[in-house]
Order: C-alpha cells, then structure tokens, then sequence
C-alpha cells in the first residue's frame, strides 16, 4: 500500500461565485501542490496556481511550496489585487472630501 492519504479542500472565490473542492492526497502535500490539484485551474481560465497567493483557514502562508497539509485543512487561492488598497483609501478620501466641499 502506498502513502496514507488525507483529505483536505481548496477554496476559491470570485464576488459572484465560491468554489469548494474536496481532495485526497498523499501525506506530505503542500498547499501549493493541493491547489494545482483541485483543477480549479480548468474553471477560471486565468488563474494561476502556480503563482497565486495562498492561505490556510483565512490565513495567509508565505511559503506554499513549503507548507505541508494536515488532514481537515482548506487552502483558499487568493486572487492578486488589481489596484493597491493604501490607493484606494486614498483615492475615496479624496473623492469624499470633494464631495463635502461641493455641496
């Protein structure tokens, strides 16, 4: 008999839609080798899971490649950020200041 395995999940969402798959994989797979085995890479043409950034429960890991599953785990693919949220904020505080300015 081979390796005992463990099953784990991998999450990924967009604002209209969550995807949640389940997996069985060999004790000793790494967040990183999960998530390129979930197939969700097939769903959302784009995604890269080879370089998306990861989390486990919410939180995020710097070291995918390194990080190995426990049984019962849900890695979550995050998506890369579009626009920088420091810019963001900024660029709302001022479209909200010159809004309070006009009226």
């Amino acid at each position: 008999m081979g390796e005992p395995m463990i099953a784990v999940e991998v999450a990924y969402a967009l604002a209209d839609r969550q995807v949640l798959v389940r997996l069985e994989v060999p004790h000793g797979t790494t967040a990183r080798q999960a998530a390129e085995q979930s197939g969700l890479a097939a769903e959302f043409p784009g995604l890269d899971l080879a370089n998306s950034p990861l989390g486990i429960f919410g939180k995020s890991v710097a070291k995918p490649e390194e990080r190995v599953l426990e049984a019962g785990e849900r890695v979550e693919v995050y998506r890369a950020l579009i626009a920088d949220p420091k810019e963001v904020r900024k660029q709302r505080a001022a479209k909200a200041a010159k809004a309070r300015a006009g009226e």
